[in-house]
């Protein structure tokens, strides 16, 4: 028998350098190109699969659409309270790759309070600023993340892409971007709080307040994502929703800031004026709204909502949200900040306080959406092309099962009310249909999915003893 021949390491090697020559990606062909002894293209596909099996090279995409990159060359491995970075020993601290410009800003936000200058809010930071003119993320990266993030659905109204995996999204979302907040619930609680309506014993009614705030607000980018925006409605919303029942003011949820803030661990100092307040908070809106790219777009509502402090608090919160919002009207993977250490999104924002520099917030930014289009990229492989019929009739089929279960229909109260949406909603020609779609919906349904359809776990349970009846 003949023995297999042995592949040579530098060959090995090769491959792996030819494709770290390629930021955005390497294709197939990119590689073959790129190297002086090039294999046949079969050969290449079979030496990548291995590299990609040894987790030297990562593989993103599928059909001609594939492309191989170098993995990050940090791993966050372990749960909460235990991760360690392979490679490192177990005491190191958790970081991302970063740049040496973004380690400069590292070491200059970690000088001692004592040694930082104090500055104030720039706003020629944000005037400088031209929409499809200045970029903060370049133009090989924007290219990256594109690639990454587009789905199947693309060309889709509005927020399919989000609405088909909303379940994952609430829950990586609502849990990460409390995290970063300093809150302790874990991923697992906050799974049984958003699905079944239940608190971790022990934990800070706050801490439930604040993820399902996260719920509420993700619910609406999604479910309203052809009609929102970088607008007023949208943004002060927006902050409605995350901050309910978390100010000591229950009439700032939603309304610019009034007050003096401070923030802890900085010497940036933010803007006191009301007016100015307005002024530069409809600056950013207007800004947000020219620009053309999503990612750009994403990335700089990141930048400037914590920059300006436009509300009492909770304005980190909105900017992680409110970024999202571009990827998802435009079908993107969303930006669920799996695995960002906590201490990196710190050391970035007070960055862009404190000097007005982004390379770091970019580096996490980027680092973070990349970990986030892995997680989502099997899930978006799974669901396969969307149903054209449901689409076209999602609001009517969304609102004919909201009404049944919100007026606690039984079967037979159900199997009318649907007969008479048909009858007056639905042409001749796709009664039949709409009628199996909203019979099948209702028998689908359970706590994990009825976010979609913006039901209580109250409402649910209440409906489903009268279903069942």
């Amino acid at each position: 028998m003949e023995m297999p021949k042995k592949i040579p390491f530098s060959e090995l090697d090769e491959i792996v350098a030819a494709v770290a020559g390629f930021p955005a990606g390497a294709s197939i062909g990119d590689v073959v190109k790129a190297l002086d002894n090039a294999l046949p293209r079969r050969t290449m596909q079979r030496r990548l699969t291995l590299l990609v099996n040894e987790d030297r090279l990562v593989r993103l995409g599928r059909g001609p659409a594939v492309r191989y990159l170098q993995p990050p060359p940090m791993e966050i491995m372990g749960g909460p309270g235990e991760a360690t970075i392979r490679g490192y020993p177990p005491t190191a601290e958790i970081y991302v790759p970063i740049s040496k410009a973004s380690e400069s800003i590292r070491e200059a936000v970690r000088q001692p309070v004592q040694q930082r200058k104090p500055v104030g809010y720039n706003r020629s930071f944000l005037e400088e600023y031209r929409p499809n003119v200045t970029f903060y993320l370049p133009s090989e990266v924007r290219t990256r993340l594109f690639a990454l993030g587009k789905s199947i659905s693309g060309d889709a109204p509005a927020g399919t892409h989000a609405r088909q995996i909303l379940n994952r999204l609430m829950i990586d979302l609502s849990w990460n971007s409390s995290r970063l907040e300093g809150n302790t619930y874990s991923l697992l609680e906050t799974e049984r709080l958003l699905q079944l309506g239940e608190a971790a014993t022990g934990k800070d009614a706050r801490e439930a307040q604040m993820i399902l705030n996260h719920k509420a607000a993700i619910e609406m980018l999604v479910e309203y994502s052809d009609d929102i925006g970088f607008n007023r409605y949208t943004i002060l919303n927006l902050h409605a929703l995350l901050s309910e029942n978390l100010l000591a003011d229950a009439g700032a949820c939603g309304r610019l800031r009034r007050i003096s803030v401070g923030i802890g661990g900085t010497v940036f100092y933010p803007l006191d004026v009301p007016q100015l307040i307005e002024e530069c908070f409809q600056q950013i809106l207007d800004t947000a709204a020219a620009i053309s790219d999503p990612f750009e777009q994403s990335f700089f509502v990141m930048v400037h909502f914590p920059y300006l402090q436009p509300f009492d608090d909770v304005n980190k919160r909105v900017s992680r949200i409110a970024a999202n919002l571009p990827l998802v009207r435009r079908n993107l993977s969303p930006l669920s900040f799996v695995d960002v250490p906590e201490r990196a999104y710190v050391d970035a924002v007070l960055g862009v306080y404190e000097l007005n520099r982004v390379e770091l917030l970019r580096d996490v930014y980027v680092w973070a959406y990349e970990r986030s289009c892995a997680r989502y990229s099997a899930m978006r492989q799974s669901v396969g092309e969307p149903d054209p019929f449901r689409l076209r009739y999602r609001e009517i089929i969304t609102k004919t099962i909201t009404d049944i279960v919100r007026a606690h229909m039984n079967k037979t109260a159900a199997n009318a009310y649907i007969e008479q949406q048909v009858s007056a909603e639905i042409p001749v020609t796709d009664q039949a249909r709409f009628k199996e779609v909203a019979a099948t919906e209702l028998m689908a349904l359970h706590e994990g999915n009825i976010a979609r359809y913006r039901l209580r776990p109250t409402e649910y349970q209440e409906w489903s003893r009268t279903w069942l009846w």
